[in-house]
C-alpha cells in the first residue's frame, strides 16, 4: 500500500464543528507537582485550581496555560474513586481530549446517536461569570473526548475553579502556542475500527495513511492514519503495532500503559530553535538522531531558512511535502513507564507529519527501547 496524501473535501453540513482544541487533561499522581513541572520546564502559567477549597470532594485539578494552549493537571484525594483506579492501571496519562464546540448538547446528541458511547451526558455549570456547557464520549482505551461549550461564559475557566496564581513564581513561556495534533495507540487489528469510529461518529476523514512499509525499520514496524476534522482545527493519527523482528514502540507503549492511550501531544511554536534551546535548558530530554542525518539534509529536503547548525546541535529533523516544509523533534518519555511523550512542530507550510523522518525517528526511538531492555 502506498502512503496516501488526500485533500479534505468542504463538508457542506458539519454535524459535529469543531472549534479546535479547548484543553488536555491529564489523571496524574501528584497534580501540584506535576503543575510545578509543565510550568517549569514548558513554560505553562498558573490558570485555575479546583479542590476541597472549591468543593471538590474527590480529587485537585491544577489547570496551567500558554498562550492557547491549556493542560489540567487532576489528582485524585482518595482511593476508590475513576481517578484513582485509572493511574492504578495505566500511571500518569492523558485522560481527556477536550474540544471547542458551539453547542456541546448537539455535539452529544449527534455523537451518541451514530453510535458512540456516553461519557457525560450535557451539564450546565454556572457561576457569577455565566454559564459553561460540557459533555463527553468515549474514545479508544479508557480516553474520552469532552465537548465544552463557552459562549456564555467569561470566567478564568470554568465554574468550580477559582484564579490559581503564584506572584513569586511566573517562569516565562517557551513560546509553545496550541496543540496540532494528538496521537493515539492502539491494539491490534483496531486502528480501522477505529477510523470507521471517527469517520461516522465524528465526522473525520482520514487524510494520510501509512503503511509498515512507510513506518519500518530493520527490527520493528507500525502503521498509522491522520484523522483529520472536516474544517482541518482538530487531528488524530492512530498508531496500530505491525509484525516486526522485534516489539515496536506502541507494543511497548501498550504494554506499560496497560492498554489503547494517547501516546503524545504535538504541541506548535513559530521558532522550534529557540523553543527547543529553552526546554532543553529546562531539563526536558529529546531524542537526537546520528549527526549523519544532517549531511544530506538539503539535497533531500531543498531550501529551508532556518541555519543547519543549530538543528544538528539540537537534533531538530525536517521534512517537506507538496505544500511547504517541517521542523519537529521528539522528547523523551516525560513518566517513568515509557508511555506519554511530547512532539515540538514547527510548520512552514506542509500539513504532512514527516514521513522521511520516520526511519531516523523509530531508529532513535529503539535505542531507547533497548537501554530500557524493552527491544
Amino acid at each position: 500500500m502506498q502512503t496516501t496524501n488526500e485533500t479534505i473535501q468542504p463538508i457542506t453540513a458539519d454535524f459535529l464543528p469543531l472549534e479546535g482544541t479547548d484543553y488536555v487533561e491529564f489523571y496524574v499522581g501528584n497534580a501540584k507537582q506535576a503543575a510545578h513541572y509543565y510550568m517549569s520546564a514548558f513554560g505553562f502559567q498558573a490558570l485555575a485550581y479546583a479542590g476541597p477549597e472549591t468543593g471538590m470532594k474527590d480529587r485537585a485539578s491544577y489547570a496551567v496555560r500558554q498562550h492557547k494552549l491549556t493542560f489540567v493537571l487532576t489528582t485524585p484525594l482518595r482511593t476508590g474513586n475513576p481517578v484513582a483506579d485509572h493511574i492504578y492501571k495505566h500511571g500518569d496519562g492523558v485522560k481527556a481530549l477536550s474540544l471547542r464546540v458551539p453547542d456541546a448538547t448537539l455535539a452529544w446528541e449527534e455523537t451518541t446517536k451514530r453510535g458512540a458511547r456516553s461519557y457525560m451526558e450535557p451539564v450546565r455549570l454556572n457561576d457569577g461569570d455565566g454559564e459553561l456547557v460540557m459533555s463527553g464520549i468515549h474514545t479508544y482505551g479508557d480516553t474520552v473526548h469532552l465537548f465544552i461549550e463557552r459562549k456564555n461564559y467569561k470566567g478564568i475557566f470554568m465554574p468550580g475553579y477559582r484564579a490559581w496564581s503564584n506572584p513569586h513564581f511566573k517562569p516565562t513561556d517557551t513560546g509553545l502556542l496550541y496543540v496540532d495534533h494528538c496521537v493515539g495507540n492502539v491494539n491490534w487489528n483496531q486502528m480501522n475500527p477505529w477510523v470507521k469510529f471517527y469517520e461516522e461518529v465524528m465526522g473525520f476523514k482520514n487524510i494520510l495513511s501509512f503503511d509498515d512499509e512507510d513506518i519500518s525499520t530493520e527490527y520493528s514496524a507500525l502503521m498509522s492514519k491522520v484523522m483529520s476534522s472536516g474544517n482541518g482545527f482538530v487531528k488524530f493519527p492512530i498508531n496500530e503495532p505491525a509484525e516486526g523482528k522485534k516489539k515496536s514502540q506502541v507494543e511497548e507503549y501498550l504494554d506499560f500503559y496497560n492498554g489503547e492511550g494517547c501516546q503524545h501531544v504535538a504541541l506548535a511554536t513559530n521558532d522550534i530553535v529557540k523553543t527547543v534551546t529553552e526546554l532543553q535548558s529546562r531539563g526536558v530530554e529529546f531524542l537526537k538522531v546520528p549527526t549523519t542525518y544532517y549531511d544530506d539534509l538539503l539535497d533531500r529536503v531543498g531550501h529551508i531558512d532556518e541555519d543547519l547548525a543549530p538543528l544538528r546541535e539540537l537534533g531538530i529533523l525536517v521534512d517537506r511535502d507538496n505544500e511547504g516544509y517541517l521542523l519537529q523533534l521528539f522528547s523523551k518519555p516525560v513518566e517513568d513507564r515509557p508511555t506519554l511523550f511530547f512532539e515540538i512542530i514547527q510548520r512552514k507550510g506542509a500539513k504532512s507529519f514527516g514521513k522521511g523522518n520516520f526511519k531516523a525517528l523509530f531508529e532513535a526511538i529503539e535505542r531507547e527501547q533497548e537501554a530500557r531492555g524493552n527491544l
